[in-house]
């Protein structure tokens, strides 16, 4: 299992990478909101040599907007992974199964040379999801044993714990592997 974490606002542009072999930085959400501090964080990922990812908190609405607001935002460079973050939003509601997939399928028409994931915790997965579509790989949130998420089916990166910052493993071999993953679209 390799070790990773993910970042946003939140954090430190000058989180620690020592022991990680990758970081996803949250990039946007919505149509208005860009990490302030994006670049910061992925150059601090690309100096220690990590796998990138970015993500976008999705919305309901506006699906084909969302996609492209958030490649516009993320650096586009092939082997870099991109990933949509379906969750419950601030105000209690959630975009739909088809919206989610409209929207992994529209980045990936944007972004033909970059993996596209779905971020789901247990419950969206189990109980939300009807459609299991993940593009090309399933990031699960679920905070148990590391590597160990409570589900059936196939899963890249699991995120198993959010203190003091989410932590992530990813069913990979070694860094060489998930790099090689990540840019053989």
């Amino acid at each position: 299992m390799l070790h990773g974490i993910d970042v946003s606002a939140f954090q430190s542009s000058s989180y620690d990478t020592d022991g990680l072999s990758f970081v996803f930085v949250k990039a946007t959400e919505g149509r208005s909101y860009v990490n302030p501090r994006l670049a910061a964080q992925t150059k601090t990922a690309r100096d220690a040599g990590l796998v990138v990812g970015f993500y976008h908190f999705l919305w309901p609405g506006n699906l084909t907007a969302q996609a492209e607001y958030f490649v516009r935002h993320t650096p586009e460079r092939p082997g870099d992974i991109l990933a949509v973050d379906w969750e419950t939003t601030s105000e209690g509601t959630h975009a739909s199964n088809a919206e989610k997939d409209l929207f992994i399928r529209k980045v990936k028409e944007l972004r033909p040379d970059n993996r596209v994931v779905l971020y789901a915790n247990r419950n969206y997965w189990l109980d939300v999801d009807v459609t299991s579509y993940a593009g090309d790989g399933l990031w699960i949130a679920d905070y148990v044993t590391a590597g160990k998420p409570r589900i059936k089916a196939k899963w890249l990166f699991h995120q198993y714990a959010s203190e003091p910052h989410d932590k992530d493993v990813a069913a990979f071999a070694s860094r060489a592997a998930l790099r090689e993953w990540a840019t053989d679209v």
